[in-house]
């Protein structure tokens, strides 16, 4: 039996995929598990190594049991996951402790403190990405301080996907877009030494694992993990880049000789301008978003994440689920979900100011505050539930495009991915605020596909990413969504407003925060 099928891992946040596609892009089947994490004291989120590696290793072994004969049909295997974050590995490979994911906020302060410090704007300028407490050289920086035992056993300090990749290969090392935006510089893809002096780690050089670019190299899988995942031994396996410029890449936020973006409407916000490394416009100033390698020559992901996004639609409908659960009603977030479109039309546009800093690790795109918190400005009596939902919704759309704007020019086209992006309001709030036309990718795993793009061409399969985009990514979009000229005039005089508020509160921000740590 021929080898026609590529297997995408996706390890994110909440979910473990491995996803199953033909060589020329067509999904074919999937498989998933809940990859849940774990809070402690002082901001902890962390996920045991054994568990992440176990949950994987049973997602493709669901797959098999879906697809017949799929060992003997797996051309390569890719695998990319969810970025940022300390996984420590230590002798024979064995976790130390568990890993840190980035969500974890135990190096907020220390990270405030070092991006006040004279040499960040030398590493900002080579990493061409904000410090801040989601980041591995933060993450270390605090651990060399509060835990050094553990850095004492660790011999190798990884991602998420570069566990997993360990684990399916044996081989110890990270991918160029994580590798650079942390501790190198994005135009060379290597590693900066000035950047590591800078983070106080030059001792802990070693722990950092060699580059690999998924397209130039591949390693086997070896044979304790074929037979952990029911796969065959020797299979190609290639390390994608982080799940962002991976879900950018299939989900089309990057054509080739187009002035397009890409905003994923997930967890969190992120939204994104591919551009040659030449062209990044970096603001020394602020010193915010990330400058990601792209598994293309020169080309490079300029992007801002906001911390929150669908987190602020979750939470305003948990609003309603708390009033109905009070008042002995059960409604599931699905239901309140299928509602949403119904409230926006009840309520007008551009009444309401919301900032959606609705995370409690704070905010880091277009600026890094962890005290950032959410607000709505222009409330009256005259408003109602649905006016809440809107402001939320066009909260986003506001922090889009405050983001793009901190990156340049705003991109003619947006192509959007994430489940959110089904929504006509939402799209139509998007493009009108942006002032650009959107479309939408019905790539459904647009993470995975994009790890097993960089499969296709790193085994040869396409002669290079362009022509791999022509048939695995261009079908997938949908035609694009101009913007409503009279809801973009309405925004756009909204969104001064929008920035001059966001500035004026931050104040309050940090005296709020003082204030909550003296409380009991």
């Amino acid at each position: 039996m021929s080898r026609e099928i590529i297997i995408g891992i996706d390890a994110g946040t909440s979910v473990i995929k491995s996803v199953a596609f033909d060589l020329s892009g067509r999904q074919l089947d999937v498989a998933s598990r809940p990859n849940s994490y774990d809070t402690g004291p002082g901001g902890a989120v962390t996920q045991p190594l054994a568990r992440t590696w176990s949950d994987c290793a049973a997602t493709l072994r669901a797959l098999a049991d879906k697809m017949p004969d799929l060992p003997s049909r797996v051309a390569a295997i890719a695998v990319t996951g969810q970025g940022d974050g300390t996984w420590l590995v230590g002798a024979d490979n064995t976790p130390v402790g568990d890993g840190w994911l980035w969500l974890d906020a135990r190096a907020g302060d220390l990270a405030e403190e070092m991006r006040r410090r004279d040499g960040d704007t030398a590493r900002y300028m080579a990493t061409g990405t904000g410090l801040n407490a989601c980041q591995q050289g933060a993450q270390l920086a605090y651990m060399q301080t509060h835990m050094p035992e553990a850095l004492a056993q660790a011999e190798c300090a990884l991602h998420c996907k570069d566990w997993l990749y360990l684990k399916l290969t044996g081989e110890r090392v990270t991918d160029p877009s994580e590798g650079s935006f942390t501790f190198g510089d994005f135009r060379t893809r290597t590693y900066d030494d000035g950047v590591l002096e800078f983070l106080g780690l030059t001792a802990q050089r070693h722990l950092l694992p060699p580059m690999c670019d998924g397209t130039a190299t591949q390693h086997a899988l070896t044979p304790e993990a074929a037979e952990a995942t029911g796969l065959r031994a020797g299979t190609p396996v290639a390390l994608g880049h982080v799940d962002v410029t991976c879900t950018t890449l299939g989900g089309g936020g990057y054509l080739p000789g187009q002035d397009t973006g890409c905003t994923i409407v997930g967890t969190t916000g992120v939204h994104i301008g591919c551009k040659q490394d030449t062209d990044v416009q970096l603001n020394p100033a602020e010193r915010t978003g990330y400058v990601m390698t792209m598994p293309v020559p020169g080309v490079v992901a300029h992007l801002q994440t906001n911390m929150a996004g669908t987190m602020n639609i979750d939470w305003v409908l948990g609003l309603a689920r708390d009033v109905c659960t009070a008042l002995g009603v059960e409604v599931t977030q699905e239901r309140l979900l299928e509602h949403v479109e119904r409230w926006m039309a009840d309520s007008p546009p551009g009444h309401l100011i919301y900032h959606p800093h609705i995370s409690e690790a704070g905010e880091r795109g277009p600026f890094i505050d962890q005290t950032a918190r959410s607000s709505f400005i222009g409330l009256s009596t005259a408003h109602g539930f649905a006016d809440l939902v809107r402001g939320a919704v066009e909260g986003l759309a506001m922090a889009s495009r405050d983001c793009y704007s901190a990156m340049g020019p705003i991109p003619a086209s947006v192509t959007l991915t994430g489940g959110a992006a089904r929504s006509d309001a939402l799209r139509a709030t998007l493009a009108a605020t942006l002032g650009a036309s959107v479309r939408r990718s019905s790539r459904a795993e647009a993470g995975a596909a994009g790890a097993a793009m960089i499969a296709a061409v790193g085994t040869g399969v396409y002669a290079d990413m362009t022509a791999c985009i022509q048939d695995w990514v261009v079908p997938t979009l949908t035609d694009p969504e101009a913007p409503d000229p009279s809801l973009s005039a309405i925004y756009d005089r909204v969104y001064p407003q929008y920035v001059a508020s966001r500035a004026a509160v931050r104040p309050i921000w940090h005296a709020m925060a003082q204030h909550r740590s003296t409380l009991v």
